[in-house]
């Protein structure tokens, strides 16, 4: 073994981990981001160089491997109780005074911040990282150790702060929460904006997905973040007889953990914590919805004691969604791609959850009229899910009598064409009106419709200012030397974004996407034209019932009606739809530019193919996905049981045959238990999948 690589290799390492240690326990930076990535290159080129050098534990495992095939279970040597929540100082007084009956004393406390993330165990074996696992149900979780290591926050190898620290113990189980913070989640869906993606909802969600992916490398370019805040299983080391000393423990092994905890000699003292806290949460840089109160003593937890599900010793309180009061300034009317005119207020900004709000959707008109919003109002404004802005209700005792009601257009702000309504919605008559055509180009190129890459929001916008783009089968021959001519935008590392010339290089790859494109088949075609009443399940039924473009035109009201997915008012519809001329000649430039209009649906179905015989599980069924799917990705699952004879469907009822829930299922989950709709689990799914492929 070459003893000069070797010690450079051990030098690397070393520094690349206290530079992680610095940056994440001690909020310090020893270098650059730049030349934190060059050490790391120099790093796995001696180590790709010299293989007898691999350490599992080793900084460069963080870049994410291959895809995994699914997750294993895991056995909590302790479990992972939930805690109990409470959400007013009744119920936090009613814990405390439980814990001092039990006691015969008023016990100290620690007051954290309850990260909202996702709940993890670390489990350490003479200093390095053996495994990560979820909770799960609290006695079994997921081993989702290969995401885990792509997290810098996380040490895969532990290491004593000096010679006077604390010794390591030889097994040590570490509980946190891995989060995403604010500035990633922004940045995320900044880009996702511009490929035209659809948003992440929200941090945890997102952190969810992540840490569940089965794809690694998903967890790698995701700046996750991970914070200590509870133990597990622990063999030997030093005799820790207190939570407070738990982590000052972690802290001196480099452990991240939470510098804002605040020890309590009484409930009271806590109570000043939580409503000081209150105040702060705001100025976080990750997402806090409470505040964990624990006893801090180890012996008096013991004392204390758990229940079925959670621990008497610990409390969460949940803090209420933030409201502002700011005054409503305008209204206008945004118009959508099917022509629907949103109504969108313009608020005096007001800082929400950290953040500064001045635009909100006030939904529909009906919805205007139940709240009677009113120009000028004092209203409350919060952010649902601590990310959308949301207007709740005006502030009837602030009105002084100057206050304006909301009048509804009667002419399209983009076109002045006749305003029409439908049910609570305002439709704008006009389906020549360049407003929508704009909106339903920006659908038209998105990932779930004809999926054409590199196409963002303000390059379709300047495509359809100089004129290159006034129809959509113009997007299937751009001209290449006027395009690279034109600016797009991106996302830079700090999460701003820049715009620079498209260039030839982009422009290929927009053209070759769009070529790759023209492929897709008739479903895809109408779920993207943006057509009123049609989205995806709808166009697939269609699909499934028309070969092409042609025959679907043919088709009268009486047949759509008979199709699932399609009722009297949407079959009305799309008899007028397909006997426009407008949509007529927009069918024959797509086929035109090589567009296929034909249908793929239909004939794999006529055809009845190898998997979708009458002995499949799936054919014929009914299925609605719901939740995180840790397994499978969404989208791929969808083409994979449609091929199989199934119907997908976004909605549950009583036709629905089976619900396939993953975690966060939510109301679907719900729904489908009230009409005993059968309910699978990803395990089910995948045993079935392979045990019906098998045969």
């Amino acid at each position: 073994m070459d003893q000069l690589a070797k010690s450079k290799v051990e030098e690397l390492r070393e520094l690349l981990n206290r530079a992680n240690a610095a940056y994440y326990v001690d909020a310090e930076s020893l270098m650059p981001d730049s030349e934190y990535d060059r050490l790391l290159r120099e790093l796995a080129a001696l180590e790709e160089k010299f293989p007898e050098l691999e350490d599992p534990s080793s900084p460069t495992k963080r870049v994410g491997g291959k895809p995994i095939e699914g997750f294993l279970p895991i056995t909590h040597r302790r479990p992972m109780q939930s805690i109990d929540n409470t959400y007013d100082m009744e119920g936090f007084r009613a814990w405390a005074a439980r814990c001092e009956k039990t006691l015969g004393h008023s016990p100290p406390l620690i007051a954290d911040p309850k990260i909202d993330g996702v709940a993890v165990s670390l489990r350490y074996v003479k200093g390095v990282l053996e495994y990560a696992a979820t909770r799960g149900d609290g006695e079994i979780g997921n081993d989702v150790t290969e995401n885990v290591r792509a997290i810098r926050a996380v040490p895969l190898r532990l290491s004593r702060t000096g010679k006077r620290s604390l010794a390591l113990p030889d097994v040590l189980e570490v509980r946190g929460e891995i989060y995403m913070p604010n500035a990633e989640f922004h940045r995320i869906n900044a880009e996702r904006a511009l490929r035209d993606e659809p948003l992440l909802a929200n941090a945890r969600n997102a952190t969810v997905g992540t840490i569940k992916s089965l794809d690694p490398g998903v967890a790698a370019s995701r700046r996750l973040a991970f914070i200590a805040h509870g133990r597990g299983e622990s063999i030997g080391g030093p005799q820790i007889d207190s939570h407070s000393k738990f982590i000052a423990a972690l802290k001196e092994w480099h452990i991240p953990v939470n510098d804002l905890s605040v020890q309590c000699a009484s409930p009271d003292d806590a109570i000043v914590a939580i409503e000081s806290f209150a105040f702060q949460r705001a100025t976080l840089p990750f997402g806090v919805d409470g505040m964990v109160v624990r006893v801090d003593n180890f012996a008096e937890q013991e004392l204390l004691g758990v229940t079925e599900k959670s621990p008497r010793w610990i409390v969460a309180f949940k803090y209420p969604a933030q409201r502002e009061v700011t005054t409503l300034v305008h209204v206008d009317w945004q118009v959508g791609k099917g022509g629907t005119l949103t109504p969108r207020a313009t608020m005096e900004p007001v800082v929400v959850s950290g953040s500064t709000v001045a635009h909100a959707t006030l939904h529909n008109i009906e919805e205007i009229r139940r709240k009677d919003f009113r120009i000028g109002d004092r209203v409350e404004v919060e952010k649902a899910g601590e990310v959308i802005p949301q207007v709740v209700a005006p502030v009837l005792n602030a009105r002084v009598g100057t206050e304006r009601p909301i009048e509804p257009p009667t002419e399209c702000p983009s076109c002045g064409g006749p305003v029409t309504q439908e049910g609570p919605k305002l439709f704008c008559a006009n389906t020549n009106c360049p407003a929508q055509f704009l909106e339903r180009l920006k659908w038209f190129v998105g990932r779930d419709q004809m999926a054409i890459e590199g196409l963002g929001e303000r390059l379709i916008e300047q495509l359809v200012e100089a004129k290159i783009v006034s129809h959509f089968a113009d997007l299937f021959r751009l001209p290449r030397e006027a395009m690279a001519k034109l600016e797009s935008e991106s996302v830079n590392k700090a999460g701003k974004v820049v715009q620079r010339r498209v260039g030839e290089k982009i422009v290929d790859a927009i053209i070759a996407s769009a070529n790759e494109a023209r492929g897709r088949g008739l479903a895809r075609v109408l779920a993207s034209l943006g057509i009123r009443h049609l989205g995806t399940s709808a166009s697939k039924t269609l699909a499934r019932k028309y070969p092409d473009s042609d025959a679907l035109m043919a088709a009268t009201t009486q047949e759509f009606e008979a199709l699932d997915d399609i009722g009297e008012i949407t079959a009305a519809a799309l008899t007028r739809d397909f006997s426009d001329p407008a949509m007529r000649e927009t069918f024959r430039r797509l086929a035109e530019c090589g567009v296929d209009m034909k249908s793929k649906e239909y004939f794999l179905v006529s055809a009845g193919s190898a998997v979708a015989d009458d002995s499949d599980p799936f054919r014929g069924k009914t299925i609605v996905l719901t939740g995180t799917l840790a397994s499978f990705d969404r989208r791929a699952l969808t083409e994979l049981l449609e091929q199989r004879g199934a119907k997908i469907s976004g909605s549950v009822s009583a036709k629905t045959h089976i619900l396939i829930a993953g975690a966060e299922a939510g109301s679907k989950l719900s729904h489908a238990q009230e009409l005993g709709v059968e309910v699978w689990d990803e395990a089910r799914l995948r045993a079935t999948l392979d045990s019906s492929s098998q045969s």
